[in-house]
């Protein structure tokens, strides 16, 4: 648990105090992914060989609970993060993997795009060789760590081969790459979630990850089961952090002419209870799907598809309960619940999204092809 107990210093000393201006200001953590970076942190699923924690997907997801507690903002950087390191830990260089493992290398990814929106499989943009280059062109239309970022995990059309997409590394500073406009959104607002353009982005031809026609394969292989499972993770943490703040709000807060708390009222109290058991009902599932992944059991990819859905409906249940138990008092941003309240939006709409998992959920168990 030495990783946790880093964390929590993180979270006390940098994470907490910048929280609310990270989302007022829409200003990315960059201060508390640096303090993530210098302790580790952002290298915890590398191998030691690397110099990275050697730890897993688990430990991954008790991160960014953690982190989503306080600001979703800077856990669904560090959930993007951990996606692309997960693609890199199996196709990256040793050179690479160290500079993340020693926090000076942050990755994202880039796949969703204008032309295919939540379908994110399915890359419009081109890529075709000259020489020992590879140009690519692209409207990618929701990057997280857009310019912040070192690098992006980005998806092409293949290059010459059959398939779906192909998969390159990016150096975010490359000439070509621009951004249409900064995000200006209802949650997540620290995220620097935005388009990014891509016209004449020359690659080496040796920065292709995997083979060429290949991508798709990497995505539902490698990319969906980390990102399903940390995007719960990030919705679970946030209704912790939600529940967490009703449940002190409620207990403290007194009808003094009375002499009651807001907590001897029974309708609230079952509101409350209804909240705590939609929460951890989603955080088994959670804890079931890192066990099926992690031991490949048969029905992995049905709990994949199940679990990002499920939690990110509960957190809109959860802090819609939070806001009407605390009243007006939630409405002020000091008190955190309405930042969290619209930071809860987002999972559901992320693609893949809720109606596209349902979608999938339900060919799976009907015995259709997913694609």
């Amino acid at each position: 648990m030495h990783h946790l107990a880093r964390l929590d210093e993180i979270v006390d000393t940098t994470l907490a105090p910048l929280a609310q201006r990270t989302d007022e200001e829409g200003r990315f953590p960059r201060e508390v992914m640096s303090a993530l970076g210098e302790s580790g942190l952002l290298g915890l699923t590398l191998p030691t060989r690397v110099r990275g924690m050697g730890l897993g997907l688990r430990e991954a997801t008790e991160v960014v609970s953690r982190v989503a507690q306080t600001c979703p903002s800077t856990a669904m950087v560090v959930c993007m993060h951990y996606c692309a390191t997960a693609v890199l830990d199996q196709l990256g260089t040793d050179e690479l993997r160290e500079a993340i493992a020693l926090g000076k290398h942050l990755s994202t990814l880039a796949f969703s795009e204008a032309e295919s929106r939540s379908h994110f499989w399915a890359p419009a943009s081109t890529a075709r060789a000259e020489g020992n280059e590879v140009v690519l062109d692209a409207r990618k239309s929701w990057v997280t760590s857009a310019f912040e970022a070192d690098s992006y995990i980005w998806s092409s059309k293949p290059l010459a081969a059959e398939g779906a997409s192909t998969l390159w590394l990016v150096d975010a500073k490359l000439s070509g790459l621009s951004q249409p406009g900064a995000f200006d959104g209802l949650g997540l607002r620290g995220n620097a979630s935005t388009p990014i353009t891509a016209q004449g982005v020359r690659v080496r031809a040796s920065d292709r990850l995997g083979e060429d026609g290949k991508g798709f394969d990497i995505m539902m292989g490698v990319v969906l089961p980390w990102f399903s499972t940390l995007s719960a993770a990030c919705s679970v943490g946030l209704m912790e952090g939600a529940l967490t703040r009703a449940v002190a709000h409620v207990a403290r807060t007194k009808h003094q002419h009375i002499g009651t708390s807001l907590a001897d009222l029974p309708t609230i109290r079952a509101y409350l209870a209804r909240a705590r058991i939609r929460t951890d009902a989603v955080n088994a599932l959670l804890n079931d799907t890192v066990t099926a992944i992690t031991t490949n059991r048969s029905d992995t990819m049905l709990r994949v598809l199940e679990v990002k859905a499920a939690a990110g409906e509960a957190a809109l249940e959860v802090t819609d309960t939070a806001m009407r138990v605390c009243g007006g008092a939630a409405f002020r941003g000091e008190a955190g619940i309405e930042r969290l309240f619209r930071d809860a939006r987002a999972a559901s709409v992320m693609a893949p999204t809720s109606d596209v998992l349902y979608d999938f959920i339900g060919k799976a168990i009907t015995g259709l092809p997913l694609f």
